[in-house]
């Protein structure tokens, strides 16, 4: 079964730059849930207080619910960008929602597909006790490791012209 067809768990590492959130989008754009939503959540940017409530929603009052992002994605794809940098609480919420591969919020099941990336080695993260192993392993299902482009030089030329291509397309003058 090709990749794009999957609906696995996918971890992408690689230095930061490499596209690892191009090819999350890719992966999405080419697999049975392109016509659900892309949401795609930067870890790193979230005050860690606060990634649980922006995973999974809050309680706002008696009349409504704060829908998370993993809500948003239901039917598509949540892609999980630096994870290495989920604090542990939160680890411990995502390792329930993936066991279950559903996860109840306000009586809803939802149906969402994880992309995560990471800059970080995560194996050595498990070892000091920052990340969680079996999240680890529940993420690890197809791993994919992005070389920096020092390392695939051969791809200068091709994506110099998509980017200028794009330039042209955006206005900038020939």
């Amino acid at each position: 079964e090709n990749l794009e067809q999957s609906e696995a768990t996918v971890l992408l590492t690689g230095e930061s730059g490499t596209g690892k959130e191009v090819l999350a989008r890719a992966l999405h754009a080419h697999s049975p849930r392109r016509s659900g939503p892309f949401v795609a959540v930067s870890l790193a940017a979230i005050q860690r207080e606060q990634v649980e409530e922006e995973l999974f929603g809050t309680l706002k009052d008696a009349n409504g619910r704060r829908k998370g992002r993993v809500s948003e994605a239901d039917g598509g794809t949540l892609f999980l960008d630096e994870v290495g940098d989920m604090p542990l609480e939160a680890q411990t919420r995502l390792v329930r929602f993936l066991q279950d591969g559903r996860f109840a919020s306000g009586g809803d099941d939802l149906d969402v597909r994880i992309v995560a990336s990471t800059k970080h080695n995560l194996r050595a993260l498990v070892d000091q006790g920052l990340f969680r192993e079996d999240l680890y392993y529940r993420l690890n299902v197809v791993a994919l490791q992005l070389p920096p482009l020092r390392e695939r030089k051969e791809d200068i030329p091709d994506l110099a012209s998509a980017f200028l291509v794009r330039a042209k397309k955006e206005g900038l003058p020939e």
